[in-house]
């Protein structure tokens, strides 16, 4: 695994830690309006990552379909969106200021383990999708440049930013200390790289089904966005402001993939 594999792969990663580092910054509670800000850009970001990263990609290699290209882009991204759907199911988790948790297995969890659980929830398919997209631009059969996967990286880096700052600062309203929160913050990212790691480790086996594992990452993450980081962006008073933060994030990934890949 080269170099700028090995970086790549780790720019999410110091999104989340940084963003985590928030709570020796700031007070107990993040403000509600920079807490929807965030959860707006955050799932910006993350829909124009799923067309622009993955979705598209997915459909450029199936030109061998066809008028039917469209086909594994459909077909991995329902898979996506319904096995977090089942996995949301079942994982005891609980979102931000919620005090009931989800899931149908109901172990005697901590509200912080629970918490912890929800945010790794969201982030084992945007790692997923790093590496499905380093995987793409090693099998040197697809129109993915290492700008392109760089630009994924660093887009998913900027979203994870705020999500770090979202899981540390209410472990800190909990009573937690601030070095703790932090940790806990920092490792709620580490599936990501986890995650990317494995992907392209079977990037070989994973050729032929490529086009399907790009859009299955995609499917996650609009899953993510559409269940969990726009209703609770939307919930209160100024829901219009997350609206702006979404569309900024969009243009901004947008303008990353465009420029960069």
């Amino acid at each position: 695994m080269n170099t700028n594999i090995i970086i790549g792969v780790l720019i999410p990663f110091v999104g989340t830690t940084l963003g985590s580092a928030m709570v020796f910054l700031m007070r107990n509670r993040m403000n509600k309006l920079l807490e929807k800000i965030l959860l707006g850009f955050a799932g910006g970001v993350m829909m124009a990552a799923s067309v622009w990263s993955l979705l598209i990609p997915s459909i450029d290699m199936s030109h061998s379909w066809g008028k039917l290209s469209f086909m594994p882009a459909v077909i991995g991204m329902l898979v996506g969106i319904f096995m977090l759907l089942g996995i949301d199911e079942l994982v005891p988790h609980l979102h931000l200021n919620e005090d009931e948790p989800e899931g149908h297995l109901r172990p005697k969890l901590k509200k912080t383990t629970m918490m912890m659980l929800a945010v790794t929830i969201h982030n084992f398919p945007e790692g997923m999708a790093v590496g499905v997209v380093f995987a793409g631009m090693l099998s040197g059969g697809t129109k993915i440049t290492l700008a392109a996967a760089m630009a994924l990286s660093l887009g998913i880096a900027i979203q994870n930013f705020p999500e770090g700052a979202i899981i540390s600062m209410p472990l800190k309203a909990e009573g937690m200390g601030k070095i703790k929160a932090f940790i806990l913050g920092t490792l709620s990212g580490l599936v990501e790289p986890i995650g990317a790691i494995l992907m392209i480790l079977l990037s070989r086996q994973m050729i032929p089904i490529l086009p399907y594992l790009l859009s299955f990452a995609a499917g996650a993450m609009i899953y993510v966005i559409v269940e969990e980081l726009i209703p609770e962006a939307s919930k209160g008073k100024h829901s219009n402001i997350a609206t702006i933060g979404f569309a900024i994030g969009f243009c901004v990934m947008m303008i990353l993939d465009v420029a960069l890949g």
